[in-house]
């Protein structure tokens, strides 16, 4: 794309590198940088990251700019990932079980029902287990940065009926991001998942490709969900969260002071979209039932049971090796 061209072309012609001007001297090396992400122009992430890039951008007096390209412009979470590597965009956000096609234990944070509340998140994720997950992006030439922006509980929402126990997962379409974690999981319950890209979500359930899907409710109503979905199972059964990554070629290159400058805002933009995130999810189920979904609350105590009983929480302690998985419950608590 032109934009995403654009930077290669002035950054090849700036002589961008680790001995750039500062920025007090740098008018002639203007900086242009390019971010994507799948959410909507009006969630909390790209409302916070619209404010961050504005002080970026004030603070430099122009010279460092970060144009955002929210709503899957640029592709699909996949093929955004595959840009940010190449050096075709420099920034991007990513779920963390997303990232685990590449990086496996970024799939931590997703576990099933590793996390009661947010004060765990929190404790796990700004603690020693986000630095470890940061360390183990590093190893594939992305930084992420310091904290990682909420998403919120995901949530079960379906066509058809209520989930209410493990056994009405048995058999059921349910749309999974392209993840390992969400696959293994769901299968678990004996559900047909089905990995599918956020862009085609609405589409697949209005043609009742599948029945149902998973996500955060601020994701459910900003994507308009609630028109081809009846029900909402309050399930909270995985936490889920966005790093906000750079290409590594391209960090290392920038001056110093641009780092600073973009570390200082992006990390405060997180900091703020947690607190908006959930207040927003904690208020929207009002508006979602106004909107005609059927919410209920189901005991998560035999959903975690099941995980257990066939194996999942020993499988993906194998998978991310005891080191992750002993972070994961320090944190969060024991898994079995």
């Amino acid at each position: 794309m032109p934009a995403r061209r654009q930077f290669l072309l002035q950054a090849g012609g700036l002589g961008l590198s680790a001995t750039a001007p500062s920025l007090a001297r740098a008018r002639a090396t203007d900086i242009r940088l390019t971010a994507g992400n799948i959410l909507s122009a009006n969630h909390p992430l790209n409302v916070r990251l619209a404010e961050a890039v504005s002080a970026i951008q004030s603070e430099s007096r122009g010279r460092v700019s970060i144009q955002v390209f929210p709503g899957g412009q640029l592709g699909s979470d996949v093929d955004m990932l595959a840009q940010l590597r190449s050096g075709e965009i420099q920034f991007m956000t990513l779920s963390g079980p997303i990232l685990s096609t590449l990086v496996p234990a970024a799939a931590v944070n997703g576990i099933g029902f590793a996390f009661k509340d947010y004060d765990r998140v929190w404790q796990a994720m700004d603690g020693a287990l986000g630095a470890h997950v940061r360390a183990e992006i590093a190893r594939h030439n992305l930084v992420a940065f310091d904290h990682i922006w909420d998403n919120g509980f995901r949530q079960i929402t379906t066509s058809t009926r209520p989930i209410e126990t493990p056994a009405d997962l048995k058999g059921l379409r349910l749309r999974v991001p392209v993840g390992p974690l969400w696959t293994s999981m769901f299968r678990a319950f004996d559900a047909d998942p089905t990995s599918l890209n956020f862009g085609e979500v609405y589409a697949a359930l209005r043609a009742n490709v599948v029945e149902g899907q998973e996500n955060p409710l601020a994701v459910v109503q900003m994507a308009r969900l609630h028109e081809v979905q009846r029900h909402c199972a309050m399930t909270h059964h995985m936490w889920d969260g966005f790093w906000f990554l750079a290409n590594g070629r391209t960090w290392a290159a920038l001056p110093h002071e641009v780092r600073q400058l973009v570390l200082s805002h992006v990390n405060a933009a997180a900091l703020k979209q947690r607190g908006d995130v959930r207040r927003l999810n904690a208020r929207l189920e009002t508006q979602l039932i106004e909107a005609g979904m059927v919410f209920n609350r189901p005991d998560t105590t035999p959903f975690r049971a099941a995980l257990s009983r066939v194996g999942f929480y020993a499988d993906w302690k194998q998978r991310l090796g005891s080191e992750t998985w002993t972070l994961l419950e320090q944190a969060g608590g024991t898994l079995a």
